[in-house]
């Protein structure tokens, strides 16, 4: 696609949407809050366009935020600034933007790793939006149609301050089902888009990722940590990866010099990305060296099936499922998943033998879910000895409660 997106765009409004809210709602934005939900706007000035910029005032007429507006979202306002008055203009969207890729400096100077988040959302002051770098492309995601009008902006510094091959649009599904101005998720702002999946590296280990198709950005940068973390325990060891997706933790623990590993996955494309990610580093002895072995089906139902059969046991398990708790009345149903979850995998590990489980449920907190873990492996008859707990890497900031979405128990059973 050539630069004629631009000019389809809605232009960034000059016009300032006022807004008064709950006392409530006031407390929670001076508190860090990002986010101003419908229910809690009590008056508004103007019927406003998706990303005009709203002004909230307390009751004494006061500045109080300034954020994004939403008219067609719960979240009313994606808030991008509280305390003094400040401008918004091009200066501050490149400033943020500046701030944001700054805490990243130490993964960007890492030359073995070209894949991290540039921009994570709320967290970094910009809510609703997703910049991912996989070496020479960068893909931003669009989670809510207030980055429309300010996306030619947006795309512009990043392009200035990243260099970047090309720039790939993604949608986030409640965006692509409404009016999207010609664009299409997949679509290349900068450059072509790829024909076919981008390499790029982690920690040494080459991987690739569908940008264009794939899941999220195409792959789940989260990890990275753990999976290094895996990698440094898995020699020697027969490894169970649950939930596999891409190979991420299998391909870590082939490297460490892992015996065999196991990937489990309900996707068989998933699955043959893992293989192919596992075929980007045959270069490595470890790797070739490692007996590999697939298996596509639920995992609950694979984990069991392996139970009963009391033949195949393993001294390494991963357990990485997606979010079980997608609104707060989701967490005990989650909770309970996490438990069954749990039992299964400790059955299948042999004495001595290592849990990884993580969440990635933002409503289910770090407690709760180790709370969980350790009280499901205990209730199975295998007890585990916690040796150490993970949360976010540098490149997913933690900004407000709720951002800390992601946490993992490592374990000897």
């Amino acid at each position: 696609m050539n630069g004629t997106w631009r000019q389809r765009l809605p232009r960034a409004s000059d016009r300032r949407i006022a807004l008064r809210v709950t006392p409530g709602a006031l407390r929670e934005i001076r508190s860090g809050a990002p986010w101003v939900f419908d229910r809690s706007v009590t008056s508004v000035s103007d019927a406003g366009a998706p990303g005009d910029l709203a002004v909230i005032f307390d009751d004494k007429r006061r500045f109080a935020a300034i954020g994004l507006w939403d008219p067609d979202s719960p979240v009313r306002v994606k808030v991008l600034h509280t305390g003094d008055p400040t401008t918004i203009d091009a200066d501050w969207w490149r400033g943020t933007l500046r701030a944001a890729l700054d805490r990243r400096e130490s993964i960007a100077a890492d030359t073995s790793t070209t894949a991290y988040r540039c921009v994570n959302g709320e967290n970094d002051g910009l809510p609703a939006l997703v910049v991912d770098r996989y070496d020479t492309t960068l893909v931003v995601k669009l989670y809510s149609a207030v980055w429309f009008p300010h996306l030619t902006t947006l795309v512009d510094a990043l392009v200035e301050f990243i260099e970047p091959e090309r720039v790939v649009l993604r949608l986030g599904r409640t965006v692509a089902a409404g009016d999207t101005f010609g664009l299409a998720d997949g679509d290349a702002l900068v450059g072509e888009a790829p024909e076919r999946a981008v390499l790029f590296r982690e920690r040494g280990l080459i991987m690739e990722a569908d940008v264009v198709h794939g899941q999220k950005t195409g792959h789940y940068l989260d990890q990275r940590d753990n999976r290094t973390l895996v990698r440094g325990i898995a020699s020697g060891r027969d490894v169970l990866d649950v939930f596999a997706s891409t190979g991420g933790f299998a391909l870590a623990a082939a490297a460490g010099g892992a015996r065999s590993v196991h990937l489990v996955d309900q996707s068989a494309p998933a699955l043959a990305a893992a293989q192919r990610n596992i075929a980007h580093n045959l270069r490595l002895r470890e790797v070739r060296e490692c007996a590999i072995h697939t298996t596509i089906g639920d995992a609950f139902d694979v984990l069991a099936a392996l139970g009963r059969l009391e033949v195949e046991r393993f001294d390494l398990v991963v357990l990485d499922p997606p979010s079980f708790a997608s609104r707060q009345s989701h967490v005990d149903r989650a909770l309970r998943a996490y438990a069954a979850l749990t039992r299964l995998g400790v059955a299948l590990l042999r004495p001595g033998g290592v849990l990884v489980q993580a969440s990635c449920s933002s409503r289910v907190s770090a407690d709760q879910f180790v709370e969980t873990v350790i009280t499901a492996a205990r209730d199975a008859g295998r007890p585990l000895h916690e040796t150490r707990r993970t949360g976010h890497a540098v490149d997913h900031p933690i900004s407000f409660p709720e951002g800390a979405y992601l946490k993992a128990i490592f374990a000897h059973v």
